[in-house]
């Protein structure tokens, strides 16, 4: 057996390198090949590993990373769609296992009430063994995973209530009312503390602090305060990570080089460490000590995979799912191991469990997750077909122009922040490069070197989020000129530039540039200035002028504004006219981005002035304009610059001038 601790990591990275490419080979799914590997280097296969420290360690880590990233992946917007569903499917996903559980254990194995209860537990929870198959084909906000995830915290968290209830009345010979109301009554101040505390501190955080290495450390260090916290009350961890992963879930953006490195660490050290850990556990030597094991491992499996069929084809005709959605949510929830393996242990150190029963239970949970990791793989393949299929036929139909931006930088200071707006305003599926553009009309070597320096952050930003970028430079003395012939060799759908700071009290709001380029381009123009990370935006007020609807950039503005919310997933709130409120959904409705819309009404444009007065400080305003001549200028808009400049020098801004003929 190897003791050593370089050659035990270096097996286990050959593992983890080798391991999913011969499995792939022999048509097997990854995360089976995970635990076959270790099963075959554990004590109870080739005995090259023992089951130390070290894969307790990163096998709970592993299990608590799962849950963390599957909360942490979901769109809150689907969440709140699905979350009734995801209800309704965690009881049945519980209620079905525990009857099936209590009645088959009585019949087929002939034990008391408390060993029935015990092993129906075990058959409620399971785990999100394969939920790695899920993020990997990009399924996190499909209807059937956000239910699947959903249901099992509810059948989960039943579960293990289930098992302290049959512990304690083991130990002390009866149920303790109290204690179950004094673990509701501390899951409460949990959820509030935890709900309340971690959004105020990440937010404070990620303010003076945006370096990603930095930033996950902190958010991991929360993962596992929220872990401790749950355990410490009488919860299992796994239901504090998912926890911590919901109430982070707004601060780490789909895109953002956090939500990569999230991603990275998970796929390539945590998970695999715990499936290798996992099939360590499994000692498939006890199938040959006699036909009881082998009898009590059928009857387990049986009933375990097949209350959990049941309960996904009830949830498939109660919420209207199809088959495909219906194998997903199986697959997901199939799997066993964290709270079973935790069942097992307990049951057997207190008696409650036979030798046999325990052999059968480990067993049970291989060829549990054997199953899960190939319907979900199967399930994953056929929905992420249908929806590249949908995706091409909308690429094709082609209802509003992917974005082909051009970002006008000069700042190092503002450049980042600047570029990571613009992105954040793309479609996930715009394969169009980023123009960053860098204009200079002199020879001054500090404003070139601080230009070139502007640039080169910014294009450090646009890799970082995995999109192609161009950098240009550009030597003209009039800069509006500049950008707009760059606009026009770029074929450019906008221009995004960084809202101008007043010199001095001549000096106009907007800036001699601004209006030039205004006057002599009728491409779309943003000036953005956001004093937070725009990944801590946690709501966007869109202000709308009368007639909007009517210029010829107004669909293309919405989206774009609608995919800032959809990606940075912030809440949307417009503040317009009612009649250009259909338009406005419409227009949200055709480009199918799903985001949480809110609508206040303005009687005349006075009413902006009353109904911005709530814009926070986590806020964005966005501020749709209009030039001169268009159809949406009046005179009102005359007095907006000033009344920005006034109010609003410290809030975070966008202005739009939409697209013109």
């Amino acid at each position: 057996m190897i003791s050593q601790p370089v050659a035990i990591f270096l097996l286990v990275l050959v593992i983890i390198l080798l391991g999913p490419v011969v499995f792939r080979r022999l048509k097997i799914p990854p995360i089976v090949g995970m635990i076959i590997a270790g099963m075959a280097v554990g004590p109870y296969g080739f005995g090259l590993l023992e089951r130390d420290a070290s894969f307790r360690i990163f096998g709970e880590v592993g299990i608590l990373y799962i849950m963390f990233q599957a909360a942490v992946e979901i769109d809150m917007f689907h969440l709140k769609q699905q979350y009734r569903r995801g209800v309704a499917f965690g009881l049945l996903s519980f209620l079905l296992p525990m009857a099936a559980g209590v009645i088959g254990s009585r019949l087929a194995f002939g034990v008391g009430w408390d060993t029935a209860l015990l092993i129906a537990s075990m058959y409620a929870a399971h785990t999100l063994v394969s939920y790695p198959v899920v993020s990997r084909f990009g399924l996190q906000n499909e209807r059937g995973a956000v239910v699947a995830v959903c249901g099992t915290i509810v059948a989960v968290m039943l579960a293990l209530f289930c098992l302290a209830g049959v512990v304690q009345t083991n130990v002390s010979g009866r149920f303790d009312g109290a204690t179950l109301a004094r673990m509701l009554a501390l899951t409460g101040v949990f959820c509030v503390s935890v709900g309340y505390a971690f959004p105020f501190v990440t937010r404070r955080f990620f303010r003076s602090n945006s370096e990603p290495v930095s930033q996950y450390i902190f958010i991991l260090a929360l993962v596992f305060l929220s872990s401790l916290a749950a355990r410490l009350i009488g919860l299992e961890a796994i239901l504090g990570a998912f926890y911590a992963g919901l109430v982070l879930n707004r601060m780490i953006p789909g895109r953002s080089p956090l939500m990569k490195n999230i991603r990275f660490v998970g796929d390539s050290i945590f998970v695999p460490y715990f499936l290798i850990g996992v099939g360590m556990l499994i000692n498939v030597g006890v199938i040959f000590k006699g036909w009881g094991v082998i009898w009590v491992a059928a009857n387990m499996s049986l009933l375990a995979l097949g209350s959990k069929w049941l309960a996904c084809y009830a949830a498939q005709r109660l919420c209207g799912l199809d088959g495909n959605e219906r194998k997903l949510m199986f697959g997901l929830t199939s799997g066993k191991a964290a709270a079973t393996i935790a069942a097992v242990m307990v049951g057997f150190q207190y008696g409650i469990l036979s030798e046999d029963i325990m052999n059968g239970a480990v067993v049970m949970i291989l060829i549990c997750c054997v199953v899960a990791s190939v319907v979900t793989e199967r399930a994953a393949k056929r929905i992420r077909m249908r929806i590249t299929a949908r995706d091409l036929e909308q690429e094709d139909i082609g209802t509003t122009e992917y974005a082909r931006q051009i970002v006008s930088v000069s700042n190092p200071l503002t450049s980042e922040g600047l570029t990571r707006m613009a992105v954040s305003m793309r479609n996930r599926l715009n394969r169009n490069p980023l123009t960053v553009l860098f204009v200079r009309n002199s020879d001054d070597p500090r404003a070139r070197a601080m230009g070139r320096n502007a640039m080169q952050s910014a294009v450090g930003v646009a890799e970082q989020m995995d999109v192609e970028v161009r950098a240009i430079e550009r030597f003209d003395i009039n800069v509006t000129s500049a950008l707009r012939n760059v606009a026009v060799e770029q074929e450019a759908t906008e221009i995004m530039i960084g809202l101008h700071r007043k010199a001095n009290i001549v000096d106009t709001f907007y800036g001699s540039l601004v209006e030039q380029l205004l006057d002599t381009t009728n491409r779309m123009v943003i000036m953005s200035r956001c004093f937070i990370p725009v990944d801590t935006v946690t709501r966007i007020v869109v202000v709308v002028p009368r007639k909007a609807e009517y210029e010829t950039g107004f669909h293309l503005w919405v989206s774009r504004i609608a995919m800032l919310a959809f990606n940075i997933e912030a809440r949307l709130t417009f503040i317009l006219y009612k009649e250009t409120e259909e338009f406005v959904r419409t227009a949200i409705a055709d480009d199918k981005v799903e985001v949480d819309v809110k609508f206040e009404y303005l009687d005349s444009y006075d009413d902006f002035i009353l109904l911005s007065g709530n814009v926070g400080d986590d806020d964005l305003m966005v501020v749709v304009g209009a030039r001169k001549g268009s159809i949406s200028y009046s005179s009102d808009l005359e007095s907006l610059p000033g009344f920005l400049s006034r109010y609003f020098s410290r809030h975070n801004l966008m202005l739009v001038y939409p697209k013109q003929f």
